[in-house]
Formats: structure tokens, sequence, C-alpha cells
């Protein structure tokens, strides 16, 4: 990890005071290093927790001591910019010949920390090494299944950060909760329309990874991309409200993202369009939800608009 300070806390004092606060204690097994050689050289499988636009730096690091072979999993929920990369793909690219994996689902950190029961889903190709691993991570209040989609379970995890958003901005309106309810479904509907064009198969869109994940970034007060449209709702600049967060949140980054793969494939996306113009283009959280009104309805499942 980056913070020595951090480091330290869950050596001695078996805490992460500064995310999860000093009621979650942590095992007594966990140690944490800042060394990335320390780190690398006795992984047997390496997790990778760090933002989207580090992940690629981090694993560069990790190449020159990782021994070969060993999986690589990552938590991460975005796409990388400049390349649109998933997070995946970064892992093919920079250590070729480790399998690569994604962990995801309706995970809030402190959640899990304090111990409520919790499932994610493991996506990679190999499926009995994604049983193993799974195995590893499982534990009596954590549950996770396996999936060979990866394409579905990365492109689930980068969108419902955008909608988050989205959702968050309503909540600055007051809109009532049949509105919220009709954002989060048609943003599933948003979500699986690009995830199948970009390769995913459409049964992991209303699983843990699509819509249970949905569900949890757009409703939890402990959601960053929700707080960053409340933020935007209450007029705030998008520089001012991620100067002020702690931590990152991958629906400001991945929105201008979404909407380069949604052109490509000639889809009409008009949450996330939305959600782009707030944060990238100068409109307001009130013309984002003037807009998706405006839009006519058609098929619930066929039709192109909101």
């Amino acid at each position: 990890m980056r913070s020595a300070v951090t480091a330290q806390d869950i050596n001695d004092n078996h805490r992460n005071s500064r995310y999860l606060g000093n009621d979650v204690v942590l095992s007594d097994t966990l140690r944490a290093t800042t060394d990335f050689t320390e780190a690398a050289n006795c992984a047997d499988v390496v997790v990778m927790g760090v933002p989207s636009h580090g992940f690629r730096g981090v694993l560069v690091e990790l190449s020159k001591e990782l021994r070969p072979w060993v999986p690589v999993v990552s938590l991460v929920k975005g796409l990388e910019q400049g390349t649109n990369m998933r997070m995946s793909q970064i892992i093919e690219e920079v250590l070729p010949g480790h399998p690569a994996g994604i962990l995801a689902g309706p995970n809030i950190a402190r959640e899990v920390a304090e111990g409520y029961a919790a499932a994610a889903v493991l996506a990679m190709p190999d499926q009995h090494l994604a049983t193993r691993l799974s195995a590893m991570f499982r534990t009596r209040r954590f549950r996770v299944y396996t999936t060979d989609d990866v394409v579905g379970v990365e492109t689930a995890g980068a969108l419902k950060n955008v909608f988050a958003i989205a959702v968050g901005m309503g909540y600055s309106l007051g809109i009532g909760e049949n509105t919220r309810a009709l954002v989060i479904a048609r943003a599933l509907r948003e979500m699986t329309k690009l995830g199948v064009a970009m390769g995913g198969k459409s049964e992991t869109f209303p699983g843990l990874a699509g819509l249970g994940d949905l569900i949890v970034t757009c409703t939890s007060q402990r959601s960053r991309n929700r707080h960053v449209g409340e933020q935007l709702g209450a007029g705030k600049p998008i520089d001012e409200i991620i100067a002020s967060m702690s931590q990152v949140a991958e629906g400001v980054k991945a929105a201008g993202v979404v909407m380069e793969f949604a052109n490509e494939f000639g889809l009409n996306m008009p949450i996330a369009r939305e959600v782009d113009a707030v944060i990238n283009h100068g409109s307001t959280v009130e013309q984002a939800y003037r807009g998706l009104i405006a839009e006519v309805p058609g098929h619930e499942v066929h039709g192109s608009g909101f």
C-alpha cells in the first residue's frame, strides 16, 4: 500500500483507522507493506485494489519481482482513460502468462469488514482456477460465486458507477422513490445493452456484478459515486468534489469512456449521456433529468431510449 502510516496501523494495531474507522479489528495474520519487492516475492495470488489510473503503474512495478504464473485478481471497477482498456486487459498486457481475474459484487468495504453477510462473483476464463481461488476468498459470511464472463463482470462494474452518479443527482433534486426505481431499472437496461455489445453475456447483468452492485452503489450513503452525484446537484464543480474526497469515485472518469463505447457501437444510452454531459460538458443536473424525461418511451426491452 502507499501509506506507511496506514501500513503501520494495520501491523501494530490490526486496524485501518483511516478507511475503516477504529471499531473494525483486522486479523492479526494480516500484514501490510509499502515495499513492492516484499509484496511480490511472497505472493501466491496478487489482489489489485488500486484506482484505475494507478493500476498499470503498480503492475509494472510488481512485474519486476513477481514469480511466473501467479494469478492476478482485480477489485477495480473502472476503465483506463486514454486506452479505454479493462483491468484484465491491462494485466494480460503487462503480465502475459499470469491468469487474470475480476472479483466484483455489491461489496461496500466497511460492511464487509464489519462482518455483514455479502457476496461477490469471481470472473476468470479458467473455471478450475476460479473455483480454487473462490475458496480462498470465501468465509462464513462472504459468499463467492464463479463465472467465466470476464467482459460482462468488468463492464458492469464500470457502468454501475456512472449510473450511481445519476441516482445521486436525483437525490439532490428530491426525486421520489418511484423515479429512483425508474432510473435504476433503465440503468440496468443500458448496462446490459453495452455489456452485450462489448462481448459480455446477458445473464451476467441481472446478477451480483450487475444488478446487485448497481443497487448498493446507487442507494448506499457510503457510495462514493452517489456522493458525487449529490454534490453535483448541490452546485459544486466536479474538480472541487474530487479534491474533497479521500477515495476515488471511478464513475467520474468512466463517464466519458462509456460514451465513447456507446458511440462506437451505435447505442443510445440516455442516462450515461446525461451524466457525461454534466461532468464533462457543462450541463446542469436539472438539465440532465429534463433530458431523460424528454426521451420518448418505446419497447421496454428492445427500445433504444430511456
